[in-house]
């Protein structure tokens, strides 16, 4: 549930300016104020330009984010929800899909997108959270557009049924998780019933070697397979060599339904506590990547019915708990 947020006043603003100068913490500046912490980071982040933050400056900006919401036919609830989904990196489609299946309040991907950019305009920062934060979004309409454009594209919605009722080893979820300045990518697989996770370096995003990185890290288990569903990036446009080879069906998500691979962006958010946000790729070693995907799978000890019904789970654990310590 999202925490109540307070708007400030101009006085509070000067209040949290002078504060800040004497370099008093965010925490000290908040119990003064009376508000909560959560408050005065988002009223520093929102509002800091090239001279570090500026209460009139300040006052300007909210003030000129506020006219603008009626434009964009979004309330100021919807707004701090918005802005905080964010700033946790959720995508401008994740937070749409998640407002209307959640708050039952509709706004386009587009609108979240066109906000964005105005803050920019206005000195914020929404736009760092991005993935591609210093490139303009082109709308899925335009000839341009790199998503959906994936050729004998299978949607998700010809996927066998049984794959919701996660009763079964063998329907994986891919995803790509890029490192800082696109300096490296981690292709992510884990299985929707076991939560068995694979994780492999590469140094781009191109579609031959993320199909390269998909095929040699899950032909272990060709004989188990039975689905492959990823988004619509263009990564992994070469889904026809990956089903070839590993004998799988493959399917797609549906555009801006980044919920459809719950599980998997979920396991991207474990992988980032190893791998952080801000942190380049490049550097990282196929050693601490075996060791990240090591203590992800070795929590599925602690699940006996995953070992009974799953016995490659338990084998795929032993054999890089045995990489991890050579």
């Amino acid at each position: 549930m999202t925490k109540s947020y307070k708007h400030l006043t101009y006085e509070q603003r000067c209040q949290i300016y002078i504060l800040k100068e004497s370099e008093n913490s965010v925490p000290e500046i908040a119990q003064i104020l009376g508000v909560d912490k959560s408050t005065i980071y988002r009223e520093l982040n929102r509002n800091s330009g090239k001279n570090g933050y500026q209460p009139q400056e300040a006052e300007r900006n909210t003030k000129g984010r506020r006219h603008k919401i009626s434009a964009y036919k979004m309330t100021e609830e919807m707004i701090t929800i918005i802005e905080e989904k964010l700033r946790q990196d959720w995508s401008p489609e994740q937070i749409a899909g998640w407002l209307k299946k959640e708050q039952k309040s509709f706004v386009s991907h587009e609108t979240i997108y066109r906000y964005i950019w105005e803050d920019k305009k206005q000195g914020g920062t929404l736009y760092k959270h991005l993935r591609h934060s210093g490139k303009k979004y082109n709308k899925r309409s335009k000839g341009t557009a790199g998503r959906g454009c994936i050729p004998n594209r299978v949607g998700i919605e010809e996927r066998p049924l049984i794959v919701e009722e996660k009763s079964r080893f063998g329907d994986f979820e891919l995803d790509t998780i890029i490192g800082a300045n696109h300096k490296g990518v981690l292709v992510s697989m884990v299985d929707r019933a076991s939560k068995l996770t694979k994780l492999v370096r590469v140094d781009s995003k191109e579609a031959a070697v993320v199909t390269e990185a998909i095929i040699q890290a899950l032909l272990p288990f060709k004989q188990e397979l039975n689905t492959l569903t990823a988004d619509n990036g263009k990564e992994f446009s070469h889904h026809g060599k990956v089903s070839k080879e590993l004998d799988v069906q493959f399917y797609f998500a549906r555009p801006y339904h980044s919920w459809e691979r719950g599980l998997n962006e979920h396991t991207n958010g474990l992988v980032r506590q190893y791998f952080p946000k801000g942190m380049s790729f490049i550097a990282i070693t196929d050693e601490e990547v075996a060791f990240a995907e090591n203590q992800l799978n070795t929590r599925l000890k602690e699940k006996p019915w995953v070992c009974n019904s799953i016995g490659r789970v338990c084998e795929a654990i032993q054999i890089s708990s045995v990489k991890d310590k050579a």
